[in-house]
């Protein structure tokens, strides 16, 4: 009996945490946690995986479309709630990365050109999958930004990989230490974009660029992309896996728990008492 590689349809795999739909030849991708500002945890990961493996074995499909629902967030990365456990279970970070690692993997493998639809703003863990997709349109009244410094991680997922290839050293730089807000225009000019345009007309906008993506050759397409690939998947697979595993060791550190706590609280780090924790208590190395 003959193996069956048909995609099913969308509504067959009762999604909870994204909206996954086609329509011609357009797959869209929605993460769907408006409420908590389109932010990821493992279940949202484990469905993104599901989602990407079957838009690329659909062969209906073109294009896949990435967004976020409502109007304030694309996405801003890891549920930090849900982290918070992982400073008593540290190993069940390793096992969160895996998720993680793989819905890159796939959506970066997927075959087919991918367009990252920026409705809202796009904060840590975001910004790699935005960085994931081939292409982007942004709002012009959102902002980028990297966070990981500032709330007890290491942007080692994606940012520290594959900024510098965008955007150039000093600025990837400057958007991993300082954790700034990069604004839309500037964004643009930086190379994390393609288009920026009014929010009345960023469905107008991703819509034109679909188009023209689904006509062009797929086989040709798929292998173009597989070429351009090239300089993120080497710096990405050199470093990921041990990443993954410094991550999930840290995952329980002093400095990770009291910003992570900070951010849960809605307060800022103290970041000089954290430092003091730092000194040495004498004159010994």
């Amino acid at each position: 009996m003959a193996t069956d590689f048909k995609a099913k349809a969308t509504e067959s795999f009762g999604f909870e945490h994204i909206l996954y739909a086609k329509s011609g030849a357009r797959a869209t991708v929605t993460l769907n946690r408006p409420e908590v500002f389109n932010c990821f945890n493992f279940a949202m990961l484990k469905e993104m995986c599901r989602a990407f493996e079957d838009a690329s074995y659909d062969d209906a499909v073109r294009v896949l479309i990435l967004t976020g629902a409502g109007d304030r967030a694309f996405c801003t990365g890891a549920d930090l709630k849900e982290q918070q456990q992982f400073f008593e279970r540290p190993h069940d970070y390793w096992k969160w990365m895996g998720a993680f690692i793989e819905a890159h993997e796939r959506l970066r493998n997927i075959g087919i050109p991918t367009i990252a639809r920026l409705n809202g703003i796009v904060v840590g863990g975001g910004n790699e999958f935005n960085m994931s997709c081939d292409l982007a349109i942004a709002a012009e009244d959102i902002y980028i930004r990297q966070v990981g410094a500032a709330h007890g991680s290491v942007a080692a997922g994606g940012a520290t990989q594959w900024l510098p290839i965008l955007v150039g050293d000093r600025r990837a730089r400057e958007i991993l230490l300082l954790c700034e807000e990069i604004p839309a225009a500037k964004a643009l000019d930086w190379g994390l974009v393609n288009q920026v345009v009014p929010r009345s007309k960023l469905d107008e906008a991703v819509d034109v660029m679909a188009t023209k993506l689904e006509n062009k050759l797929p086989d040709c397409m798929r292998y173009t992309k597989q070429q351009l690939n090239f300089w993120r998947d080497l710096s990405w697979s050199a470093t990921v896996g041990h990443a993954r595993d410094w991550l999930s060791i840290h995952a329980a550190s002093a400095e990770t728990k009291a910003a992570i706590s900070a951010f849960n609280e809605k307060r800022k780090p103290d970041y000089a008492a954290m430092n003091r924790e730092l000194l040495p208590k004498d004159n010994s190395f």
